[in-house]
């Protein structure tokens, strides 16, 4: 066991992990942050995509002790402390771009982190950005306007 220390939706926090824990289920299961979800483990599907550091990564393929002394941001720390949706996420819920809702925080999240880099992107840009997260329930094309509807702050 190591313990580890790190910033955790701009709060910090410390947790022993065992050196084969991998990040989505530190989240998950010592966190109770359950808005990333574990698809595939093998970074193929994006919903356990989260901000590390500023970049999107799939938290199914980063061990926990690789985030000591680093910054995550999960889908539960894109809102406001008094529950005031980010822009992303109510660009998804005004956009209908929510099915089933397995991807929806992956997708939010790799949303966020291609806004943050590109912030009016082209629809090309947009399939590029969210190339790697998969929805199953095939709402690509409400996702992609929800994510085009975020303007620029």
């Amino acid at each position: 066991m190591k313990k580890i220390i790190f910033t955790l939706n701009h709060e910090p926090v410390s947790a022993e992990v065992a050196p084969h824990i991998i990040l989505a289920d530190l989240l998950r299961d010592r966190f109770q942050l359950t808005g990333t979800k574990l698809g595939c483990g093998y970074g193929e599907c994006g919903a356990c995509t989260v901000i590390l550091d500023g970049m999107a990564v799939n938290s199914c393929l980063i061990l926990a002790i690789q985030v000591d002394g680093r910054d995550v941001t999960t889908v539960e720390g894109l809102a406001a402390r008094d529950g005031t949706l980010h822009p992303v996420q109510k660009a998804f819920v005004d956009q209908g771009a929510v099915q089933c809702g397995f991807c929806t925080p992956g997708m939010v999240m790799m949303a966020k982190s291609l806004l943050d880099e590109t912030p009016n992107p082209t629809e090309e840009e947009v399939k590029k950005g969210i190339g790697g997260n998969l929805c199953r329930c095939t709402g690509y094309k409400k996702i992609i306007k929800a994510i085009q509807s975020v303007q620029e702050e």
